[in-house]
């Protein structure tokens, strides 16, 4: 965990990938892509927390069509900036038996979690999982899982904001930020 003074550090060293404007038109570009695919299954909407709760809280007021809305956590990251084994903190409580579920998360990296948590919904019974992210990074390799609905392409660099966090800080940011390249 940061303290006060050095988040403010990393964040006056940082440097802005998307503001708060490219962040709001990708996801009113999303809500207007999903709400054309999901209108008529109701399906159920999953957030994985911590990271995908400020994109759920801003894309769901703009998805026009019937809904119910649950969470899941499962973590590799915890507090580290490089993940390890998955840990299961928290399971949806709504059934997901016949249920065409979107599941909602800030970011795709190497894809492990995503992965995990949409064959965990499966093995319980989804008919269906689509996966909508805010960021989709860049890594240059093949990922376990595809996204449905990408708002944005990172650079393979170790972002925060917007949901993503940098030991714990600035995950409630409107904008999207990169540590700086070290030369």
């Amino acid at each position: 965990m940061l303290n006060p003074h050095d988040a403010w550090q990393v964040l006056q060293n940082a440097e802005l990938i998307f503001s708060a404007d490219d962040v709001n038109d990708a996801i009113t570009r999303l809500a207007i892509d999903i709400t054309a695919d999901c209108t008529d299954k109701n399906p159920l909407v999953i957030t994985v927390m911590n990271g995908g709760m400020m994109f759920a809280g801003q894309l769901l007021p703009l998805l026009r069509f019937p809904l119910d809305c649950d969470y899941i956590h499962a973590s590799r990251y915890g507090d580290a900036m490089q993940g390890t084994e998955l840990k299961w903190i928290a399971m949806p409580r709504e059934s997901v038996q016949g249920r065409h579920v979107l599941l909602l998360d800030d970011i795709l990296d190497e894809g492990h979690t995503l992965a995990a948590i949409k064959e965990k919904l499966l093995a319980l019974g989804a008919a269906q999982v689509s996966c909508a992210v805010l960021t989709n990074k860049n890594i240059g390799k093949s990922k376990p899982i595809q996204a449905d609905y990408i708002g944005l392409t990172l650079p393979n660099r170790y972002v925060f904001g917007c949901g993503m966090d940098i030991s714990g800080a600035w995950r409630n940011l409107p904008a999207i930020y990169a540590l700086k390249v070290k030369e």
